[in-house]
């Protein structure tokens, strides 16, 4: 199973979260191998390019499939070059705010951005991400004129925040939960339809008055595009099973992350309206892929 990212971060901790129950239903050792670059493409394409008979699959995140939405140099349609297994889970994200913010809680917050909104910034994780797509609809549902600043990554934007450089956030809380909950930055809302339990006190986006909001990060499991149809089905079985072990669903909880069931055709029709929603605000943001 390939995750293409390094070691050591959200999506390779949920790979390999999934590989061990994964591994068990299938009765069959699975062996991570983490390739990182370019936005996940490298790691992605060696899996596009290996042989189509199950042994080698793809775990990614919610910006692969953007492809060259996101990099001008991705050699691949996600949608037509990959074969859809099935989703693994999803983790909601959380609008954060560095403390000098003037403000106590959502409104406050905003309505003191509002009166100077050029002295502001938000940060971007990475292009193409869920924070880069769930930031450009927060900015046109509010109307708020803030200039954002693009990082390489969760890490480095989450420095900036906290030291000021930036002074809004929003991406998955499976990282950023812990900087609300320890009180190095206040935490606004969350986009999940009801309040986590592992931080119960920060309202939800619905309840700050933006219904629908409701956008996460989510990850998948992928085959190269001709795997077979009895592979796929074997696969997607036992990812049925992965998503109600109860060890599974014990571990992503306690990360943050909400097990998911969508199998090959209903994560197919999932991901072709992802597409469609996610280029659609990229587009009238005006981004343009690096």
């Amino acid at each position: 199973m390939v995750v293409p990212y390094p070691p050591g971060g959200g999506t390779d901790g949920l790979g390999r979260i999934t590989a061990d129950v994964l591994q068990e239903k299938l009765g069959q050792q699975i062996i991570i191998r983490n390739i990182g670059g370019a936005s996940s493409v490298t790691g992605s394409d060696t899996v596009r390019r290996a042989d189509p008979d199950g042994y080698t699959l793809l775990f990614n995140a919610s910006l692969f499939v953007l492809g060259k939405h996101v990099v001008a140099s991705c050699p691949y349609d996600p949608q037509t070059e990959f074969r859809p297994i099935a989703q693994a889970g999803e983790a909601p994200l959380v609008l954060l705010a560095n403390l000098a913010v003037p403000g106590t809680d959502y409104r406050s917050t905003i309505a003191e951005i509002a009166r100077e909104p050029k002295k502001y910034f938000f940060a971007l994780s990475s292009g193409g991400s869920a924070g880069h797509v769930a930031t450009l609809e927060f900015l046109r549902r509010t109307g708020l004129p803030i200039d954002t600043v693009l990082y390489k990554g969760t890490a480095p934007a989450n420095a900036d925040l906290l030291s000021g450089s930036v002074q809004l956030f929003m991406d998955p809380w499976t990282t950023l939960l812990p900087l609300a909950r320890t009180g190095k930055a206040r935490a606004l809302f969350v986009t999940s339809r009801v309040r986590t339990d592992l931080a119960p006190e920060i309202p939800t986006s619905e309840e700050v008055g933006l219904p629908g909001f409701n956008i996460s990060s989510w990850y998948g499991v992928w085959a190269p595009k001709a795997t077979p149809e009895p592979i796929v089905e074997r696969l997607a079985q036992a990812m049925a099973e992965v998503s109600k072990d109860k060890g599974f669903v014990a571990k992503t909880g306690s990360l943050g992350i909400v097990p998911t069931a969508r199998g090959p055709a209903e994560f197919t029709a999932f991901i072709k309206q992802e597409v469609e929603t996610n280029t659609a605000l990229l587009r009238d943001a005006g981004y343009r892929p690096e």
